[in-house]
């Protein structure tokens, strides 16, 4: 099936991180600073709410300990830098925040519920009213992401559509596996991950949060085992 609303939504963060990019060549270095650190602040309301929505502590906990191994073994934050160079030589980009700006991007628009009751609602009913909703979220925020980090922001459109759309087209077959209480826990080990993003954003502790990533799938599976 055509997934409209992913496509939707990978335009909308494409136009907003354009108006980004524009925006962004026009503020000072104070107001660019002002704006990430505002950035940084919803980004951590974001992910409180996200938390409260906890049904297992212990579930988050395992996941988000272990996924952090997980990708450290595995140097996941090593091997994105490497591939993220390399793109932005090809780019001949000068911005420092590239890799940082594509890895907030992809963790803002692809942890949370709304992402997989969206692609799910998408998959089984051909109803994609939830992602347009994300859509302009997402579109908002990239506005704003893109004046601060620059041109990485807009490659997050390639991890995002290959994940939602993934989500749509098995969601026939993980619609039985994605309860509502895994969605939650899910969301919950998200929120932790989006605070990391707050407190990097807030430049007061820099995290390595692609490492971090093996947590999802280490949440669905303890989920089940719970």
């Amino acid at each position: 099936m055509l997934p409209v609303g992913t496509i939707v939504n990978v335009l909308a963060v494409l136009a907003g991180g354009a108006v980004g990019l524009l925006a962004g060549n026009r503020l000072s270095a104070r107001v660019r600073t002002v704006v990430f650190q505002a950035l940084g602040l919803c980004t951590l309301g974001i992910g409180v709410t996200m938390i409260l929505g906890m049904r297992n502590p212990l579930v988050v906990i395992f996941s988000v300990v272990g996924g952090a191994v997980c990708g450290e073994v595995l140097r996941l934050e090593a091997r994105l830098e490497g591939l993220s160079e390399r793109l932005k030589a090809r780019l001949r980009s000068k911005n420092e925040l590239f890799t940082d700006g594509l890895v907030t991007a992809f963790l803002l628009f692809c942890v949370g519920s709304m992402t997989i009751l969206g692609a799910f609602d998408e998959g089984l009913r051909g109803d994609p009213t939830l992602l347009f909703t994300k859509s302009l979220l997402d579109g908002l925020a990239a506005v704003a992401l893109a004046a601060t980090c620059g041109l990485g922001v807009l490659f997050s459109v390639i991890p995002l559509f290959l994940y939602q759309y993934g989500l749509t087209l098995f969601a026939g077959l993980l619609h039985s596996v994605f309860t509502e209480p895994m969605i939650a826990q899910l969301t919950a080990t998200g929120g932790v991950l989006i605070l990391g993003i707050g407190l990097t954003l807030l430049d007061i502790k820099r995290i390595a949060l692609t490492n971090f990533l093996p947590a999802l799938p280490l949440c669905v599976l303890l989920s089940l085992w719970f």
